[in-house]
């Protein structure tokens, strides 16, 4: 592996893993869909926590994989660089055979902010990565797309979508789902289920370094490296169409 900077590294990191899963994939199938979330997510979370330990060893980790004492290490709060990752996002749609709508998310948070990442959508053949951001699309006024949940969408984002003229897109993980807003596949995503930090730490570094709007649902920045790491509602959208979301959902919210 060849590792020219942090930018690097996260797309590195996060492309190998996702191969990784594709072969578990392979060797494990799909007949036991709990064992295969279960490998699935400890092999990715092996290999990442490995690699930064050899790669970057005076950095902190936070990994959705990692244990409660581990995620409740002070040490984590004073450190000025901490990897944020999700080993495996979208663990339902992993083991469902033909789904694509799953990621792997490694950034880093460095001094207040996120400095650097990538999302890799393995069974896509894709990674998204903040050293080479994708070109948003161009937005013609009209109905666009709004992404959520494949199983657990917020209630008002229904009501939302028939306030600003939307449509609503199932996609499963958030990896995938901030991605299709990077891609054209959509043109926003909204979430207020419960997340937490790791979840959208990758995916909203990229998004910031595409250009797009990314901000909590009352349009407050999205902070990360909290000693409580949930980060439970995103905004994620062209940056043409922030203004009237944050809008909608303020009415929607009074």
């Amino acid at each position: 592996m060849t590792i020219r900077d942090d930018h690097a590294l996260a797309a590195d990191l996060a492309t190998e893993a996702g191969e990784r899963l594709l072969r578990v994939r392979e060797r494990v199938g799909f007949s036991d869909s709990a064992a295969l979330r279960a490998e699935g997510d400890r092999s990715s979370h092996v290999y990442l926590m490995e690699s930064l330990a050899r790669l970057r060893p005076s950095d902190s980790v936070l990994s959705e994989e990692a244990t409660r004492e581990e995620r409740l290490d002070p040490r984590r709060l004073k450190a000025e660089r901490v990897w944020i990752v999700d080993p495996l996002d979208g663990t339902r749609e992993f083991s469902e055979e033909g789904r694509a709508d799953w990621a792997v998310h490694v950034a880093l948070w460095e001094r207040g902010r996120l400095a650097a990442g990538a999302v890799a959508l393995p069974a896509q053949g894709r990674t998204l990565t903040t050293s080479e951001p994708p070109e948003l699309p161009s937005f013609d006024k009209g109905r666009f797309r709004i992404a959520v949940s494949r199983t657990r969408p917020p209630e008002f984002v229904q009501k939302l979508a028939y306030l600003v003229g939307a449509d609503l897109v199932p996609i499963g993980s958030a990896g995938a789902k901030i991605s299709a807003v990077l891609t054209g596949e959509v043109e926003a995503y909204v979430h207020a289920g419960g997340q937490y930090e790791w979840d959208s730490a990758a995916p909203v570094a990229v998004a910031l370094a595409a250009g797009a709007h990314a901000s909590r649902i009352d349009g407050s920045e999205a902070t990360y490296n909290q000693a409580d790491p949930s980060l439970p509602d995103i905004l994620v959208s062209l940056p043409e169409l922030a203004a009237s979301l944050l809008a909608g959902i303020r009415d929607l919210h009074r």
